[in-house]
Protein backbone atom coordinates (compact mmCIF):
# COMPACT_ATOMS: atom_id res chain seq x y z
CA UNK A 1 0.00 0.00 0.00
CA UNK A 2 2.64 2.61 1.17
CA UNK A 3 4.72 1.57 -2.09
CA UNK A 4 1.70 1.72 -4.51
CA UNK A 5 0.95 5.69 -2.90
CA UNK A 6 4.57 6.62 -3.30
CA UNK A 7 3.94 5.85 -6.69
CA UNK A 8 1.00 7.80 -7.22
CA UNK A 9 2.25 10.66 -5.94
CA UNK A 10 6.70 10.40 -6.28
CA UNK A 11 6.80 13.86 -4.18
CA UNK A 12 5.30 12.33 -1.77
CA UNK A 13 6.91 13.27 1.95
CA UNK A 14 6.64 10.12 3.68
CA UNK A 15 6.27 11.18 7.63
CA UNK A 16 7.94 9.52 10.05
CA UNK A 17 6.20 8.86 13.42
CA UNK A 18 8.41 11.36 15.50
CA UNK A 19 7.03 14.07 12.84
CA UNK A 20 3.80 12.96 13.00
CA UNK A 21 3.87 13.15 16.64
CA UNK A 22 6.05 16.89 16.51
CA UNK A 23 2.49 17.88 14.23
CA UNK A 24 0.31 16.71 16.43
CA UNK A 25 2.00 18.98 19.04
CA UNK A 26 2.00 21.80 17.14
CA UNK A 27 -1.35 21.53 15.90
CA UNK A 28 -2.99 20.97 19.22
CA UNK A 29 -4.53 24.09 20.01
CA UNK A 30 -5.22 25.21 17.04
CA UNK A 31 -8.95 25.24 15.63
CA UNK A 32 -10.03 24.17 12.15
CA UNK A 33 -9.65 26.33 9.71
CA UNK A 34 -11.83 25.03 7.03
CA UNK A 35 -14.80 23.04 7.97
CA UNK A 36 -16.76 20.72 5.59
CA UNK A 37 -20.98 21.21 5.51
CA UNK A 38 -23.29 19.41 3.91
CA UNK A 39 -22.41 19.80 0.46
CA UNK A 40 -19.91 17.24 1.37
CA UNK A 41 -15.87 18.20 -0.21
CA UNK A 42 -16.32 20.49 -3.04
CA UNK A 43 -13.96 22.32 -5.55
CA UNK A 44 -14.11 25.55 -2.89
CA UNK A 45 -13.26 23.36 -0.42
CA UNK A 46 -10.32 22.09 -1.79
CA UNK A 47 -9.52 25.20 -3.08
CA UNK A 48 -9.65 27.16 0.19
CA UNK A 49 -7.82 24.26 2.08
CA UNK A 50 -4.91 24.52 -0.21
CA UNK A 51 -4.80 28.38 0.20
CA UNK A 52 -4.19 27.70 3.97
CA UNK A 53 -1.87 25.10 3.39
CA UNK A 54 0.30 27.53 1.55
CA UNK A 55 -0.73 30.13 4.15
CA UNK A 56 -0.01 27.87 7.37
CA UNK A 57 1.66 24.94 6.22
CA UNK A 58 -0.19 23.16 8.48
CA UNK A 59 -4.15 23.08 8.67
CA UNK A 60 -7.30 21.24 10.67
CA UNK A 61 -10.32 20.05 8.70
CA UNK A 62 -13.25 19.73 10.44
CA UNK A 63 -16.15 17.56 9.07
CA UNK A 64 -19.94 18.82 10.29
CA UNK A 65 -21.75 16.33 11.17
CA UNK A 66 -24.02 17.23 8.14
CA UNK A 67 -21.36 16.26 5.71
CA UNK A 68 -22.26 13.35 3.83
CA UNK A 69 -18.82 12.01 2.41
CA UNK A 70 -16.45 9.65 5.04
CA UNK A 71 -13.90 11.01 6.74
CA UNK A 72 -10.81 8.51 5.27
CA UNK A 73 -12.09 9.15 2.25
CA UNK A 74 -12.11 13.16 2.52
CA UNK A 75 -8.93 12.72 4.07
CA UNK A 76 -7.33 10.70 1.11
CA UNK A 77 -8.59 13.17 -1.55
CA UNK A 78 -7.61 16.49 0.24
CA UNK A 79 -4.02 14.23 0.22
CA UNK A 80 -3.41 13.45 -3.02
CA UNK A 81 -5.61 16.32 -5.03
CA UNK A 82 -3.35 18.94 -2.51
CA UNK A 83 -0.28 16.86 -2.33
CA UNK A 84 -0.22 16.88 1.86
CA UNK A 85 0.22 14.61 4.00
CA UNK A 86 -2.20 12.94 6.70
CA UNK A 87 -0.67 13.73 10.01
CA UNK A 88 -3.20 12.69 11.57
CA UNK A 89 -7.28 11.98 11.42
CA UNK A 90 -9.48 12.12 14.73
CA UNK A 91 -12.95 12.03 15.36
CA UNK A 92 -14.20 14.09 12.49
CA UNK A 93 -11.10 16.13 12.59
CA UNK A 94 -8.32 15.99 9.98
CA UNK A 95 -4.93 17.42 10.32
CA UNK A 96 -2.85 18.27 6.82
CA UNK A 97 0.71 18.91 6.43
CA UNK A 98 2.50 20.37 3.30
CA UNK A 99 5.70 22.34 3.72
CA UNK A 100 5.74 25.41 1.94
CA UNK A 101 8.63 24.81 -1.08
CA UNK A 102 10.04 28.28 -0.75
CA UNK A 103 10.01 29.50 2.97
CA UNK A 104 9.13 26.57 5.40
CA UNK A 105 7.81 27.90 8.62
CA UNK A 106 7.94 24.59 10.33
CA UNK A 107 10.87 22.21 11.33
CA UNK A 108 9.94 18.78 11.23
CA UNK A 109 12.90 16.43 13.37
CA UNK A 110 15.29 14.30 11.76
CA UNK A 111 17.48 11.62 12.50
CA UNK A 112 18.27 9.05 15.50
CA UNK A 113 18.74 10.36 18.91
CA UNK A 114 21.12 7.23 19.50
CA UNK A 115 24.97 8.98 19.36
CA UNK A 116 25.95 5.27 19.01
CA UNK A 117 24.16 4.72 15.94
CA UNK A 118 25.20 8.18 14.27
CA UNK A 119 28.80 7.77 15.09
CA UNK A 120 28.80 4.12 13.66
CA UNK A 121 30.41 2.79 17.10
CA UNK A 122 29.71 -0.96 17.11
CA UNK A 123 27.16 -2.41 19.81
CA UNK A 124 28.33 -5.33 22.57
CA UNK A 125 25.55 -7.79 23.40
CA UNK A 126 24.85 -7.85 26.88
CA UNK A 127 27.10 -4.62 27.63
CA UNK A 128 24.77 -1.56 29.38
CA UNK A 129 24.52 1.22 25.86
CA UNK A 130 26.06 4.57 26.55
CA UNK A 131 24.51 7.32 28.78
CA UNK A 132 22.92 10.06 26.89
CA UNK A 133 20.37 13.25 26.86
CA UNK A 134 18.31 12.04 24.07
CA UNK A 135 17.04 15.60 22.58
CA UNK A 136 13.84 14.48 21.44
CA UNK A 137 12.50 12.85 24.26
CA UNK A 138 14.10 15.80 26.82
CA UNK A 139 15.56 13.30 29.22
CA UNK A 140 18.02 11.09 29.95
CA UNK A 141 18.04 7.21 28.61
CA UNK A 142 20.17 4.29 28.95
CA UNK A 143 21.01 2.74 25.20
Amino acid sequence: RLARATQERPNALDLTGKQRRHLRALAHHLDPIVQLGKAGLTDGVVAAVDAALERHELVKVRLGTECPDDQGEVAGSLSERLRAEVAQTLGRTILLYRRHPKEPKIKLPTGDCSRAAAQGAPRIAGAPGPRHTCRSAGRSARR
